[in-house]
């Protein structure tokens, strides 16, 4: 997760993020540079974990998360993105993404209730996953039983 710092989504502009995805996967020594200072235009800084990340994929990874996560031109908004992300990180699970995906959240305007409501879902799916896979429920059954076709 790169947006553990506060985001400003209004400000997150995503330049030569089409071009980054047109480059082939191995990032030149200038991609690895221009992505740092997006890095830090767009977060106010440069995690300490972005420099761990490969050199030749972060230019991908970076333009991956702009175009997805952070940018409010996407056909889920920020706060449903979030939840979604702190669902996942709840069943993986993810200290990391857990605390990320919550702050997020928040900044976006979820409610305690509805942090809490994600989290219960996931743990729904979860639940109910594990009993259809372990008791190996027929899925046509399943499928015609439950109203499909």
């Amino acid at each position: 997760m790169f947006a553990f710092l506060e985001v400003r989504l209004g400000r997150a502009v995503i330049v030569g993020s089409l071009a980054l995805l047109a480059t082939p996967l191995l990032a030149r020594a200038d991609d690895y540079d221009a992505t740092l200072k997006d890095i830090q235009s767009t977060m106010g800084g440069v995690p300490s974990f972005v420099k761990q990340f490969p050199k030749a994929g972060l230019p991908g990874a970076w333009a991956e998360v702009k175009a997805i996560e952070l940018s409010d031109k996407t056909a889920l908004p920020p706060k449903v993105k979030s939840l979604i992300s702190l669902a996942v990180a709840a069943q993986i699970p993810c200290n990391y993404c857990i605390w990320s995906d919550t702050q997020d959240a928040k900044r976006a305007g979820a409610t305690d209730e509805e942090i809490q409501e994600a989290v219960a879902m996931a743990a729904l799916t979860r639940h109910w996953s594990t009993i259809f896979n372990g008791m190996q429920v027929d899925f046509e059954t399943f499928k015609k039983e439950m109203g499909g076709q």
